[in-house]
């Protein structure tokens, strides 16, 4: 166990301490014990570190709101124990964790695992309006939804123990963290770089996943030139509490197999010494590994970025991509000219500079709406406030201090119409 300083995270140890060192990480929402059943076997070969995410499973809440800072401060923790190669296995947002170890720093990775992960988590504003939920909500929302999301029907019926432990790991979660970690999942997008994985990468993915499912796997397979696939039948998005047997077959061959070592000039892999006595996977769970053709991917451009460019991003980040996908569908020969010049110059050259932050903006572009009446557009800021982390409360704050200097009439409809998104944006998920 450990004492955790701000810029490292929570972390466990087990098994030999002369063995190779396998990282474990965990999905969002989860602790270090999701990967309980698989510690067993793992640990009588290699030396497993488990690490929580901050805030989850009584972790320090420092939340850190992108992947390639839980990614430094997995690397800094690790460091300040000396370790310096590893392999590597991570669930959902700890496999996004591991691909970017593995683009960023593939001299630290000798194996990676990616499990129930994707190149990008499905979209940007399902995370972000998760984010919106727990602010006005708690974490109760997400807690009980959890289980629907993470297992099989039949697993979650047989398995009620299973079930109210998943909902607790949620419940207890740091809802600050939990939030900037949707923030991290909602920026994360690695499409274009897949091809420059280059370490022996095992993908493996619940057959019934319908979170990061098959799909999503065999993105990643295509696009990961030294990829494998595995199915785990009978499992969904956290396939290694669902089918436990099956997944710990799957990681201890992957990482007995598959141990890559830039020493070795003429093959680059290392097999580690394996185990007579493993046992084999069940045939009745039965899993897949199967190698996907590989896909060129997509060029990324250099060269200093256009102002448009930039606002358009920041636009999508704020309003959400359904409000900009239909007011730039709605753009003519009539109004297109305009949609550009507020993307490049409202958003791109106003909304972007650093003097204040997202909060601060939307508080301001609120208090200004109100002040000039223009209440359709007060309706989609108010969405945008949210989105940005200003919270029901600070928002009413907002339109009170609007009433003093802009009119008691224009506040009045005002609240009118940021109740009505409130109550909409803020109702939990069924």
């Amino acid at each position: 166990m450990s004492e955790t300083p701000p810029k490292t995270l929570q972390y466990r140890l087990d098994g030999p301490h002369e063995a190779p060192v396998l990282v474990v990480g965990p999905s969002l929402g989860t602790t270090w014990h999701m990967w309980d059943r698989q510690v067993p076997e793992l640990a009588r070969q290699w030396r497993v570190f488990r690490f929580d995410l901050p805030g989850h499973g009584g972790a320090p809440a420092h939340p850190a709101t992108s992947v390639p800072e839980l990614a430094q401060r997995l690397l800094a923790t690790l460091d300040g124990l000396g370790i310096q190669r590893f392999g590597y296995v991570g669930c959902s947002i700890a496999g996004a964790i591991g691909a970017e170890l593995a683009l960023r720093r593939p001299d630290r990775i000798a194996s990676l695992a990616l499990v129930a992960a994707s190149p990008r988590f499905g979209t940007a504003d399902e995370f972000r309006q998760r984010g919106v939920i727990v602010r006005a909500n708690g974490l109760d929302p997400m807690a009980r939804t959890a289980p629907e999301r993470w297992f099989t029907p039949g697993f979650a019926a047989a398995q009620p123990a299973i079930v109210e432990w998943a909902v607790q790991m949620v419940r207890t979660t740091d809802p600050g963290c939990y939030i900037a970690a949707c923030e991290a999942l909602a920026a994360f997008d690695i499409r274009a770089e897949l091809g420059r994985i280059t370490v022996p990468t095992l993908v493996l993915v619940g057959a019934e996943d319908q979170v990061t499912g098959p799909a999503e796997a065999r993105t990643l397979v295509a696009g990961i030139p030294d990829a494998r696939l595995a199915l785990v039948p009978g499992a969904s998005h956290l396939a290694p509490v669902e089918q436990p047997g099956a997944v710990t077959d799957l990681l201890a061959h992957h990482f007995a197999t598959a141990w890559y070592n830039p020493s070795d000039t003429a093959t680059g892999l290392t097999v580690m010494p394996d185990r007579a006595d493993r046992p084999s996977v069940s045939a009745t769970v039965g899993p897949v590994a199967e190698i996907a053709p590989a896909e060129q991917p997509q060029p990324v451009t250099g060269g200093r970025a256009d102002p448009y460019d930039a606002g358009m991003l920041v636009r999508r980040q704020v309003l959400g991509d359904a409000h900009v996908d239909r007011a730039m569908d709605a753009a003519d020969e009539f109004s297109g000219d305009f949609q550009e010049l507020i993307t490049r110059y409202a958003w791109g050259e106003v909304w972007t500079r650093d003097g204040l932050d997202r909060r601060t903006r939307s508080a301001v572009t609120l208090t200004a709406l109100v002040a000039g009446g223009h209440l359709e557009e007060l309706a989609f800021h108010t969405r945008a406030a949210l989105r940005n982390g200003l919270t029901p409360a600070e928002i009413k704050e907002v339109l009170i201090q609007s009433a003093v200097y802009c009119g008691v009439p224009a506040a009045n409809s005002a609240f009118r119409v940021a109740r009505t998104v409130i109550q909409e944006e803020t109702r939990p998920e069924s």
